[in-house]
Parts: C-alpha cells; structure tokens; sequence
C-alpha cells in the first residue's frame, strides 16, 4: 500500500514541463544570482529563494536531469563565485586567456559533480513527504558542500552559510559552523517549497515548515548565547601596504615597498603591529646583512609586539610560508602555513605541467603544523592563519581543544592582490566574520590590498581601511577567551559529526525505499 500511494502521489502532480536546456540554463541563472549574497551579505535571502526554486524544479524529476540541474547550478554558484581565478591565472601567472577561462570553468564543472550527484540521490530516494523531503534534501547538500570543503584538499568557497552572516541564522554559527548553517537553510527552504507543492491535498503542510523558520528566528533573536568573556584590551596597528601583484616578487622594484614595511614597522607603538603575507617578499637571509636582526632587537628592547608575513625555510629543508612574531624580552615566535593553495604553494601530483606554463613565483612550500601554538601578546594568545586558512573553521578548531591555551584572537595576514580588484576582497571579509562567530574572538586582518579590518566577537566590523589604498590602521581590540560548542566538537571531531548526520539520514532513506 506504501508504494501504492507514492506511486499515485507521483503521478497526480506535475513534472518538469520545461525543456531540458531551458531548465538547465534557469538553474545556472539562479546559481550566479544567489551569488551577490556572499558579496553583499544584506541580501541573505536571495539564496533561500534560489535553492527553494532549485527544490521546486527536482522535486519530481527523474535521477537524471535533477543531476543535470544541480550541475548547472553548482556551476554558475562557483562561476560567479570564484571568476576572479582567471586574473591571478591570465594577468599574474600569463596564461593565455582562453586557457585561464578553460581553467576557470573546468574547475567549477568539476567542483558541480558534488551538487549533481546530490540531487540525482535526491530524485532517487525522495518519499513525496515534505518534511522527509525536506530533511533529505538539506543532508545531501550538506555532504555535497563538504565534499567540496575536504576532497582535494578542499576548495570550499561561497559554502551556503557565509551568504548568511547577517542573517538570522547567523546565531547558529557558534553550535553548528558554516556547513551546520547551510543545512539549516537547505532544509527550511526546501520544506517550504514541497509544502507549497502538496498544498492542494496538504493545505495545512505550509504551517510547519513557517512555524519552524519562525522559531529558528525567534532563537536568532531572543537567546544571544555568550560562550566567552572579555579578556584584557590591546592597542593595535594593521599595516596595508598595497603593493601591486607585479612589483612584489620583482627583485628590481623590492626597495621601496620593503623599505616603507620595515619602517612602519619599526614606527608603530602600539601594543602589536601586524604586517601582510609576505610583507617582507624574500628569506631573511636575503636582506641586507644584520637588517633581519637589528629589526629583532628593536622590538626585543621595545613594548610593541610584532607580527610579520614572511617566507622562511632554505634548500635543505625546504620552504614555507610563515608569519613571524618578535617581542620584548622573547625568543621569536613563528607560524608556519599548514592548509596551502594548490598551484599556488604546492603543485598537485601530475599537474607540473600546468605550472610550468604560469609565471608565478614561490609554488612550492612545506606544511606546518595544525596545532600550532599561539603567539603571546602581554595576556593576550594571538593566533595567526595565513590567506585562505580561515576558510577552514575545522582546523583553526583544533587549537581550541585545550581551553587553558585556546586563542583570545585570531589574526589573518592575507594578500588578495592576486585578484586584482575584484570580489575576492569583500568575499574574504565575510569569510573572517563567519569564523569570528564561530568562536566568539576577534579576527584581526592584516592585508596588502584590503580587507585590513578590525571583527570583533560578534562578527561586526569594528574598524577597517578602504581597500586598494596604502594605509595603517590603528584600533584597540578586546581578546575574549572561551570555547564555543562548535570549537569543542569541531576541535575534538573535525566535521565527521556533520559528515554522519548526513550519511545515517541518506542511509535511513535507502533503507525506506527498498
């Protein structure tokens, strides 16, 4: 009688009445829009309404064209997400523009198999229950997001939560993190359109998926759980040296741009300085001889704490891309990068050839340490990430397992440069608020070309410099200590809890279905 029913519930509503292509093309569409969310975050609701139209159109499609639609909105998601690629690959690395646009799509194509593959076990396992749906639906976007955050070393730009961070939802990022948020959201929107499927034998199903939506704010809004305190308060210098891409790494151009850093570095008085991802372009050693360790003395002998991007390592032990710290009466402190850029610091097995034809310097580095220590500011632990790290709350987690050494702020050294002036640099933003939500400290950025911004606790931009302009920054920021229940599960279990929650519900409708 079970089958009975589904089979007759199938049949008596309408399937996709569109041409494939035009189907295909309107998903692609829809996917590139929800995209100004992640820019200009104000507008969180587009994406609810795309993936409710994503929702709509597989809800009663066959296995395969709902993979050809989630493919094609997986495409023009990240096409529209992730284009500035082509300026770091045609105008920095010299790519022939047809080649960096092949690159480009190739790599959203790919990426979109996750998405496709969803929706194809969607279309397969789904019951014609909104809610069963509905739960369906947001696990297997959540295992397709974090397919594309872990497989490869991941690559998990504009994952649906960062859309939403000044959204209600937001309040969930300290429980459940980015991914936590973006099932959230998949699910409720997704019940709110196969309710308004069934409404004509289910009038009252649309009740459920509203009354939960309006809980979920209520939580948003009425219980602001504070996981941390107040610490002590720094005074503080960010340091924007806005280099352009094409002098950085040019020996003859290297003077200015270096003398400029190390001068207000050594100008700041401020309880801690911080300078860019490789403020200082080359290896200590290749600096004049004594700069690297007069520059140590001075804050040895000094009250300001300093903290600069700079490449370390030699040909014997290879490589990396680190963040130095030095400090009055102190050992130097260093960081080195643990989650590097493909192509960029490392090359992928059998893609030498794919690098060989880019000009881009320094494309090989060593890992450092997942766990690594934090760097000591009077009573503040200052913990640095480097460039894209911060898309990884998962492993920043891991240094909050102990709470005794737990960070009080997170600092970012960055150099988006490579992206000319484009989204890269308000996305990247809204990426250091999201993880200063999830564990409820400041992110401090320090960048070349923007955004150098002070976020605060609460993921509120406190003080920022325009982008694309040379300047210092100078703010005061309040450590905070404590640990949010995404760090302590996140730490301990990386995303495996998420990772299970979405196998055991896709499992569950397996078993239903056979």
């Amino acid at each position: 009688m079970p089958a009975l029913r589904e089979e007759a519930l199938t049949r008596s509503r309408p399937g996709p009445s569109l041409p494939l292509l035009i189907d295909m093309l309107l998903m692609a569409g829809l996917g590139t829009l929800q995209t100004l969310a992640f820019v200009h975050t104000q507008l969180w609701p587009l994406p609810c309404l795309c993936i409710a139209m994503l929702s709509w159109r597989v809800a009663n499609a066959s296995a395969k064209r709902a993979a050809c639609l989630g493919w094609a909105f997986g495409t023009g998601w990240l096409l529209a997400g992730t284009w500035w690629l082509f300026i770091s690959l045609h105008r920095y690395g010299e790519l022939p523009a047809w080649m960096a646009v092949v690159a480009v799509f190739a790599l959203c194509a790919l990426l979109s198999v996750y998405l496709a593959l969803a929706m194809a076990a969607f279309a397969r396992f789904r019951s014609q229950r909104a809610g069963a749906d509905a739960l369906l639906f947001a696990s297997l976007w959540m295992l397709a997001e974090l397919a594309r955050a872990i497989i490869f070393t991941g690559f998990p730009w504009v994952a649906t939560g960062y859309s939403q961070v000044d959204a209600p939802l937001a309040a969930l990022a300290p429980w459940a993190g980015v991914y936590g948020i973006g099932f959230v959201l998949a699910g409720l929107t997704s019940w709110a359109a196969f309710a308004l499927l069934n409404y004509r034998s289910q009038p009252l199903g649309i009740a459920w998926p509203v009354g939960v939506t309006a809980m979920v704010w209520a939580f948003s809004l009425l219980t602001p759980f504070n996981f941390t305190k107040p610490t002590t308060t720094l005074s503080l210098t960010l340091i924007q040296g806005n280099i352009p891409q094409e002098e950085k790494f040019a020996a003859e151009r290297q003077g200015a741009a270096l003398t400029w850093h190390l001068d207000t570095l050594l100008a700041s008085k401020s309880d801690l300085v911080i300078a860019p991802e490789t403020a200082i372009p080359v290896l200590p050693e290749q600096l004049p001889p004594s700069l690297w360790k007069d520059v140590g003395q001075h804050f040895k002998d000094q009250k300001t704490h300093a903290l600069v991007g700079v490449p370390m390592g030699n040909d014997d032990v290879g490589y990396t891309n680190s963040a130095v710290g030095l400090g009055p009466g102190s050992s130097d402190y260093r960081y080195d990068k643990h989650h590097l850029v493909p192509f960029g610091e490392f090359i992928p097995t059998g893609f030498k050839w794919f690098t060989r034809m880019m000009n881009i310097p320094l494309g090989d580095f060593n890992r450092g340490p997942v766990t690594a220590p934090s760097f000591p500011v009077k009573a503040e632990r200052v913990a640095p990430n480097i460039c894209y790290e911060d898309l990884f709350g998962e492993d920043l987690a891991a240094r909050f397992v102990d709470e005794r050494s737990a960070p009080t702020m997170l600092a970012n050294i960055s150099n988006i440069g490579w992206f000319g002036k484009s989204i890269a640099i308000p996305q990247h933003l809204n990426l250091s608020r999201m993880r200063a939500l999830e564990f409820q400290v400041p992110m401090l950025r320090a960048t070349n070309t923007g955004a150098t911004a002070v976020i605060d606790h609460r993921g509120v931009v406190t003080h920022s410099l325009p982008p694309h302009q040379r300047g210092v920054l100078e703010a005061s920021v309040q450590g905070r200590s404590g640990v949010t229940p995404f760090a302590w599960w996140a730490g301990r279990f990386y995303l495996w809890p998420l990772l299970g929650l979405g196998a055991l519900v896709l499992l569950w409708r397996v078993f239903k279905r056979r």
